[in-house]
């Protein structure tokens, strides 16, 4: 059975993979996290009122492990501008290091090895 699982939302799509290993998990949520920032930013959305880029989530790539309670839980939003937002935990959610891809990579990495 495998140990971490990694989702990815970007749009209306999602996905998700499991692994053993939380570096293959890290790996595959790098290349998904390169994958959405080489599309390229979002352009601003007029709904009700006006939404810029920074402002609208364009993925939302997440790293669970096992655990039926609370499993530890990280990942990053890549906002329409392609800035990075580093998080950790599922419901109740913590903002960790990092404002670049490689930055939120190594928070993660940190968070879910503790």
């Amino acid at each position: 059975m495998a140990n971490w699982k990694l989702t990815v939302r970007h749009g209306p799509d999602v996905k998700r993979q499991s692994f053993d290993d939380l570096d293959d998990a890290l790996g595959a949520a790098r290349k998904a996290a390169d994958e959405v920032i080489a599309e390229g930013p979002l352009d601003s959305v007029s709904a009700i009122r006006d939404y810029e880029p920074g402002q609208i989530v364009n993925a939302r790539i997440e790293i669970s492990g096992k655990g039926f309670f609370s499993p530890p839980t990280a990942g990053f939003d890549i906002q329409g501008d392609l800035s990075v937002i580093p998080y950790a935990g599922g419901v109740k959610r913590q903002t960790l290091e990092g404002a670049t891809v490689p930055q939120a990579m190594k928070s993660l990495k940190m968070f879910l090895s503790s």
